[in-house]
C-alpha cells in the first residue's frame, strides 16, 4: 500500500518543549492541594492517606462572575469522611491557602463552596502568556504521552469519498489535533478494506462496463456498483485487459440465479429481504463466473488496477482536505503477516471459539453481544470480523494503550463484540474507545441529495469542497456533536457574512492584522515588552469581558480533548469572535495616548493568537486579509 506525500497544509502547531499545563485553574488547584497538605483533620482521619489520594480536587469556572471566577467543591466532598461540616471544613481550608498574586479574595458561599477572585495581576500574566507561548498556548501535558492511535474513515476503496465521509474525516483529524496538543502520542490510520467480497463486486462491475465499452451488453447488476467513476476505470482498464472483454467470457444463457428487482417505495420488508438475497445470489454467482472466465490471476489484477485507481483518489481527496493519516494499513498485510491465524489462535486457546456446521464460531455472547459470530465461514474463508479482532490485536502489540475508533453511527453493535474479541485475546477491552458519529443531510434548496455509493448517486468530499472550501467544510463538520444529526447548509457556508460561523471568526482573525497594518502605515511601532508595563489601563468592562474570555481557552481545549468534542472549541471561538468584535466596534486601538494604545495591542494580538490556535486545531486557516 504507497503512502501520500505530507501535504502543505494545517498541522497542530510546532511547540516549544511541552510543560505540565499551567493555566491559572490548573494553579488554583495547586494552592488548594497544598492547603489540604497543611490540614490537621486530614491527618488525623482514619486512613488519611487513602482519602488524600481519592479526595478529587475540582475547579470550575463560577456561572455568575458575582461569585468569583472559579468555585471548589471539595470542602463538601470531604464532610462525611471527616464528620464535619463542610462550611467548618473549607474555612479550615481557606486559612491554609498560601498567600498568592493570582488571588484577590477567597470566599466561602452556600453549603461549602470555595469562591475565588482573581487578581488583575493573573489576567495580565495570563495574556504575557499568550504573547509569549504564541503558537504553544493552550497545550499541555495532561495526556502523559500516552500512546493513542486514531483509526477514521477507513470507507471501502469502492468509489469515491462522500459527504458523509468528509465529516468522519473532518472530526477523527480534529479530535486527533486535540489529543496531540494535550500531550497525547498520537497516531492517526486508514483501514483500507482491500480484501472481502465488496472488492469482488467492484471488480465484478468494472469487468461488466468493459463489456459494455466494446459492444457486448449484458443486464448490469442491480447491486453492483453504478457510478460514472467505474464507467471511467473500466475505460482506462480495457487498454490492458481487453482480452477479457468477448462474448466466450459470458456465462451461457440460464446458467445464473435470477437477479434482485427494482421494488416500489412501498414494498413490504420482507420482499425487499427476499430481493436482497436475489441480488446478491446472482452476483455472488456472477463473481464465481468471471474468475472461471477470465482467470484467478486476471481477476486479482483487474481488482488491483480498480483499488489502485480509487484508493489513489481517496488519499488525494483526504490530503487536498488537509486530512492525511500516518499510516494506510492494508487489511490484505492482516492475512499476509499470519496476524488473523495469530488472533484466531489466541481465541481458540481461552475456550472462546468452537465449531458448528463446519464453521468457527466466536462466542460473543459470552461478552454482551446479541448472537455468536461466524470468525471461518465452511469454506474455510475468514470473516470481516475475524480481520476487525486481529487488526485491533496488532494495534495492542505496536503499543498502543488506547484504540480510538470512529465509526459511523450504524456500527453501534459493532462495539461490544470487539471489545469481546480483545478480551478473549487477553487484551483490556477497555482499551477500545469508539466514537459514533451520525449522519449528514446535504441541501440543495428544499431537496435533499441521497447518497449511496452502489446506486451513484451521491455527492463527493470533492464537490462539496470545491463549492464551499475547506474552511467552512472542515468547521461545519465539526460544529455539532458527532453523536447528532447534521444538516449541511451551503448556502450559508458559502456566505461572507457575519451569520457564518467560519468567516464571523475569521474576519476576527483578518481585523486584528489591519490594525497592525494601520499602525506600520502611520509610522507607528508596537513592542510587547514595553506594552505589558501598561496592562493595568485595560479597566473598560469590553476590555475585561475580552481578557477573561480569553484565559479560558486552555480549559476548553482539554475539556474538548477529554470528552473527544471538537465543538467545544467551535463555540468558544465564536464566542471569543463576539467579544473582540463588540471591543472593536466600541474602541479605537491606535489612540494617542502610547500606554493605553500598547496595551490594547497587546489584548488584540493576544486575540489574534488564540484564534489562530483554535482554528489550526479545527484544521481551519487564519487569513491574513478578508
Amino acid at each position: 500500500m504507497r503512502e501520500p506525500r505530507n501535504p502543505l497544509t494545517i498541522q497542530p502547531p510546532t511547540r516549544k518543549p511541552r510543560r505540565e499545563s499551567t493555566d491559572v485553574k490548573a494553579q488554583i488547584e495547586q494552592l488548594v492541594a497544598a492547603a489540604l497538605a497543611d490540614l490537621p483533620a486530614m491527618a488525623d482521619a482514619p486512613d488519611a492517606d487513602a482519602l488524600a489520594a481519592t479526595a478529587r480536587i475540582e475547579i470550575e469556572r463560577t456561572r455568575d462572575r458575582q461569585h468569583g471566577d472559579y468555585a471548589c467543591n471539595i470542602a463538601m466532598q470531604l464532610a462525611k469522611p471527616l464528620r464535619n461540616k463542610p462550611r467548618s471544613i473549607a474555612a479550615a481550608i481557606v486559612e491554609r491557602i498560601p498567600a498568592s498574586e493570582l488571588i484577590e479574595s477567597v470566599e466561602i458561599a452556600g453549603p461549602g463552596f470555595i469562591n475565588f477572585r482573581l487578581s488583575a495581576a493573573a489576567f495580565h500574566g495570563e495574556l504575557v502568556e499568550i504573547i509569549e507561548r504564541a503558537r504553544a498556548y493552550g497545550t499541555s501535558d495532561v495526556g502523559g504521552n500516552k500512546k493513542v492511535i486514531v483509526e477514521y474513515v477507513s470507507a471501502n476503496p469502492t468509489g469515491p469519498l462522500h459527504v458523509g465521509h468528509g465529516r468522519h474525516a473532518a472530526y477523527g483529524a480534529t479530535v486527533a489535533n486535540l489529543l496531540s496538543a494535550t500531550g497525547h502520542d498520537v497516531h492517526q490510520e486508514y483501514y483500507v478494506n482491500d480484501a472481502g467480497r465488496q472488492m469482488d463486486i467492484l471488480t465484478l462491475s468494472v469487468w461488466m462496463r468493459m463489456l459494455a465499452r466494446v459492444g457486448i451488453e449484458v443486464p448490469f447488476p442491480s447491486n453492483g456498483y453504478h457510478g460514472q467513476y467505474v464507467i471511467d476505470i473500466a475505460a482506462d482498464a480495457c487498454s490492458r485487459f481487453g482480452a477479457t472483454v468477448t462474448p466466450d467470457k459470458l456465462p451461457p444463457e440460464g446458467s445464473l440465479p435470477p437477479d434482485g428487482i427494482d421494488l416500489p417505495d412501498d414494498a413490504m420488508s420482507d420482499e425487499r429481504e427476499q430481493n436482497k438475497r436475489r441480488a446478491d445470489q446472482y452476483l455472488d454467482a456472477y463473481i464465481r463466473h468471471m474468475r472461471t472466465a477470465v482467470g484467478e490471476n486476471t481477476f486479482q489484477a483487474i481488482l488491483d488496477f480498480a483499488l489502485e485507481a480509487i484508493l489513489g483518489d481517496i488519499q488525494q481527496d483526504m490530503f487536498e482536505f488537509g486530512v492525511v493519516p500516518d499510516k494506510w494499513f492494508s487489511e490484505r498485510s492482516l492475512m499476509d503477516s499470519g496476524a488473523v491465524q495469530r488472533a484466531l489462535d489466541r481465541v481458540a486457546k481461552n475456550g472462546k471459539s468452537y465449531e458448528k456446521d463446519g464453521a468457527i464460531w466466536f462466542r460473543a455472547t459470552d461478552f454482551g453481544d446479541e448472537k455468536d459470530r461466524v470468525i471461518v465461514r465452511e469454506n474455510g474463508a475468514t470473516t470481516y470480523f475475524a480481520s476487525d479482532i486481529a487488526y485491533h490485536l496488532q494495534k495492542r502489540e505496536r503499543g498502543f494503550e488506547t484504540l480510538l475508533d470512529i465509526l459511523g453511527a450504524d456500527h453501534h453493535g459493532y462495539i461490544a463484540r470487539v471489545r469481546g474479541g480483545l478480551e478473549a485475546m487477553g487484551e483490556p477491552p477497555e482499551s477500545l474507545e469508539v466514537e459514533l458519529v451520525q449522519f449528514v443531510a446535504l441541501y440543495r434548496g428544499d431537496d435533499k441529495v441521497p447518497m449511496s455509493t452502489r446506486s451513484g448517486q451521491f455527492v463527493t468530499m470533492r464537490e462539496l469542497r470545491n463549492e464551499v472550501g475547506n474552511d467552512a467544510a472542515r468547521f461545519f463538520f465539526v460544529m455539532r456533536s458527532n453523536d447528532q444529526d447534521m444538516d449541511f447548509d451551503l448556502k450559508l457556508a458559502q456566505s461572507q457574512s457575519n451569520d457564518n460561523p467560519v468567516y464571523y471568526i475569521q474576519y476576527a482573525h483578518a481585523r486584528v492584522l489591519s490594525v497592525m497594518r494601520e499602525l506600520e502605515s502611520r509610522g507607528l511601532n508596537w513592542i510587547p515588552a514595553k506594552a505589558v508595563e501598561h496592562l493595568g489601563r485595560l479597566t473598560e468592562e469590553h476590555e475585561q469581558a475580552l481578557i477573561q474570555r480569553l484565559t479560558r481557552y486552555p480549559e476548553i481545549v482539554e475539556l474538548a480533548a477529554r470528552q473527544h468534542a471538537p465543538q467545544h472549541v467551535v463555540h468558544y471561538l465564536r464566542e471569543l469572535a463576539q467579544e473582540f468584535h463588540t471591543y472593536y466596534n466600541a474602541h479605537r486601538f491606535i489612540v494617542d495616548d502610547e500606554a493605553l494604545r500598547d496595551a490594547r495591542l497587546l489584548l488584540i494580538n493576544a486575540t489574534r493568537q488564540v484564534i489562530r490556535n483554535g482554528l489550526a486545531l479545527l484544521g481551519v486557516s487564519a487569513p491574513e486579509t478578508m
